[in-house]
Order: structure tokens, then sequence, then C-alpha cells
């Protein structure tokens, strides 16, 4: 059964922003977000709050501060807050009453602290696939999440049936040229249907 969606006013396209890990650098792109009046979901680790660290990405050392516990509802008000798990495992090496403890206790904990109920989340990653039928299954009968995002990009806009195992358009923003090219193929749309 395909998802019906309508946006607010009429509109006939919607742009999503999603990002992941509850990261320091989350505070100065919530400020541009704010600027031009762009919303955004963070997925956010609660079982990671106040972790400071390093990673290495692409052969670059990245700093990757996670916000404090304290600072949560302040700092993502005006924009949703979603699930990414307690501690960012590769769901589908768990067995089934691990999936459901990291998403659920995971949303529940973060619902507490942002003081509305999060309905939304992202699979980590992690050495392995992110998430198999098996995992969108149990997270869809078994938590209280509405809709889960991959990390498959489609390339296009169209909406999608199974919102447990939700593509987006662009997955990276790395991924320059085609986020900018879409971007341009977006803006000039002219839809009879839907677009997200």
């Amino acid at each position: 059964m395909r998802f019906f969606m309508r946006f607010p006013q009429n509109k006939s396209r919607a742009l999503t922003f999603s990002y992941d890990d509850g990261v320091t650098q989350d505070i100065r792109f919530i400020e541009i977000l704010n600027k031009y009046n762009l919303k955004c979901t963070f997925n956010i680790n609660s079982g990671k709050f106040g972790i400071n660290q390093n990673i290495v990405k692409d052969d670059v050392e990245i700093t990757h501060n996670k916000i404090k516990e304290e600072d949560i509802k302040k700092i993502y008000e005006g924009h949703e807050v979603a699930a990414h798990t307690i501690c960012h495992p590769c769901l589908t090496y768990l067995n089934d009453w691990a999936v459901i403890k990291e998403v659920e206790e995971d949303r529940l904990y973060l619902s507490d602290l942002v003081g509305y109920e999060v309905i939304g989340m992202a699979y980590p990653g992690g050495n392995g696939p992110l998430y198999d039928s098996r995992v969108s299954n149990l997270i869809k009968e078994k938590t209280g999440i509405k809709y889960a995002r991959t990390t498959t990009s489609t390339h296009n806009f169209d909406l999608q049936d199974n919102l447990f195992e939700f593509k987006p358009s662009v997955y990276h923003h790395k991924n320059w040229d085609k986020m900018f090219e879409l971007a341009e193929k977006f803006v000039n749309l002219k839809p009879e249907k839907p677009q997200i």
C-alpha cells in the first residue's frame, strides 16, 4: 500500500535533512538552518552523550565530540530529534531482543529529554549491513518507531512504500556533484504528485 502524503499549504514538494550522531558541529549547522528557516532531523545515540573523540574519515582526522545530555533539548529545539540506537551497533549482528532494546530504549530516553514522542530513527552504520528485513520488521512491530532512514541513495524524489527502509535521495553530503545536480532538479520541479 502506497503511503499517501499531503504537505502543508498544499505544497507539492518537501525538502528534508537528516544528520546522525549528535555532535558539537550540529550547533553551528543549526544556526545556518535557522537563518534560512530550514528544518532537520538529528539522529542521536543516547548512550554516547558527552563523549569527546576524534575519528578518521577518508584519511582526515575529524573532531567527533558528542553533545551533552543536558543540552539536547535546547540545542535541537525547533528541529526533530530521532533515535540512532543507544550505542551505534550494527543491528544485523544482534539478536531480536538486543535490536529492540537498542532502538526502543534510545527512543524512550530521547523522548523524555526532548519532551515529545520520538518516532523516527536512522540505522547506525558499522562494519556490515545496516539493516535487513528481520531488523526493519522488528522495529516496525516491536518499537514506537514510525520510520527509519537507510544510507541507500535513490537519486530521485518519489514517495516510498516502506517507511521502515526509507532511502534518501542523496545519502551523504560528500556526494557533492550528485547532491547539487539533484538540488537543481528539485528546485525546478513542477510535480503533479508529491515529491520529497
